[in-house]
């Protein structure tokens, strides 16, 4: 049996994996200013291991590790924003867990416009532009009856 995960969670994920993905200056230049906070676990860089699957479904293997920093903070209001990003970018990590904490204020529909709203349209083109010089390499094979096949 398997269900749908709650909406607020799901939401969460969405920008949580945006501000992750997010170029970290570009995040900086949407987020300039960031509000007072605690850093609860600064950011520190490791490393996770990556799993692949054969055709998506197949079983698990370790593919290789990825180097990641990951941060906690805890806002004034007593908000708490974690992030976990792809490189050794410290200011990134601080900078998306912040952003992760405002998102839960009050301050949550300002961010979403401001911040994740132009991320969000800015990847989207990326991924269409990708799409488009993918599909320009696309090769369209077909075969025709031979006579003595017919």
């Amino acid at each position: 049996m398997s269900h749908s995960p709650h909406p607020e969670t799901a939401a969460r994920r969405d920008w949580i994996s945006a501000l992750a993905k997010a170029p970290p200056g570009r995040l900086a230049a949407l987020l300039p200013e960031l509000p007072a906070h605690e850093l609860l676990r600064a950011p520190e860089i490791g490393t996770v291991m990556v799993q692949g699957r054969i055709g998506g479904t197949g079983a698990p293997f370790n593919l290789g590790e990825m180097t990641v920093t990951r941060c906690s903070v805890r806002l004034s209001g007593g908000a708490v924003g974690h992030a976990c990003v792809q490189g050794r970018d410290k200011a990134h990590a601080a900078r998306a867990a912040v952003a992760d904490a405002l998102m839960q204020t009050d301050a949550a529909p300002q961010i979403a416009a401001q911040v994740l709203g132009p991320l969000r349209q800015e990847a989207a083109e990326a991924r269409a532009t990708r799409a488009a010089k993918a599909a320009g390499t696309r090769v369209e094979f077909f075969t025709m009856l031979r006579g003595e096949d017919a």
